[in-house]
């Protein structure tokens, strides 16, 4: 019954972390999903800064849940990058971890800076119309 537990966890960590993978890089797109992305952005900045700061940077916590269930389920050498992780998982392919790690905080700054603009650029416009 353990397994199946497992096996279940397995699954929504994967769906979970991937759709929010998905909802950091590409919330701020949708009007009524603005603030909740920049909340989700500003979360995962401080899992992987203030968190990092005493468990390595770049520490995420659904990667370490994730990470104990698979090895629960007997996975080994698993990549320190939950995007390096999925991308092996898709495509059999385990991409170097500093040109995945780059482009992963290059995406998540470019997403931070988006969400800003379009949440608080949204604020001026409102301001003035008043």
């Amino acid at each position: 019954m353990m397994d199946f537990g497992l096996h279940i966890a397995n699954f929504v960590f994967y769906a979970f972390h991937t759709g929010l993978i998905f909802f950091n890089l590409f919330g701020w797109l949708h009007p009524r999903m603005r603030k909740l992305n920049l909340i989700s952005l500003l979360v995962t900045f401080g899992s992987w800064l203030l968190l990092g700061f005493w468990k390595g940077w770049g520490y995420c916590f659904l990667t370490d849940w994730h990470y104990q269930v698979l090895r629960l389920l007997g996975e080994r050498d698993l990549p320190s990058s939950y995007i390096a992780f999925l991308i092996e998982k898709i495509s059999g392919w385990l991409p170097n971890a500093e040109l995945v790690d780059s482009l992963t905080v290059s995406l998540a700054l470019l997403a931070l800076l988006c969400s800003f603009w379009v949440n608080f650029r949204n604020r001026k416009v409102k301001e003035k119309s008043v």
